[in-house]
């Protein structure tokens, strides 16, 4: 019977690379204290450092993710209030 793949949260995933960066301490000893396979969290903190520019390590993981986060909410609510505007309009002609 096939394993079932674990899945993480974002916030989980940035918690566990901010250990990794601000502590300095190696991915193998922070992955067995989380618990996680060393080459998943290898992959997390690579995608992190590719992603983020020396200008943007003043942030760390979980702000980085909270960041992503309330940019993708904006970015769903900007969706929703173009959608009511246009409903808005197309009602106001039906009713005049």
């Amino acid at each position: 019977m096939p394993e079932q793949r674990r899945r993480f949260s974002p916030q989980f995933k940035a918690e566990a690379v901010q250990m990794v960066i601000e502590t300095g301490k190696p991915i193998a000893v922070v992955a067995r204290d989380l618990g996680i396979h060393d080459a998943t969290l290898g992959n997390w903190v690579n995608t992190w450092r590719r992603e983020h520019t020396v200008a943007d390590q003043d942030s760390t993981p979980v702000e980085a993710a909270r960041v992503k986060e309330m940019e993708d909410e904006i970015r769903r609510l900007r969706m929703e209030n173009e959608f009511l505007k246009k409903a808005a309009a197309f009602f106001a002609r039906m009713h005049p």
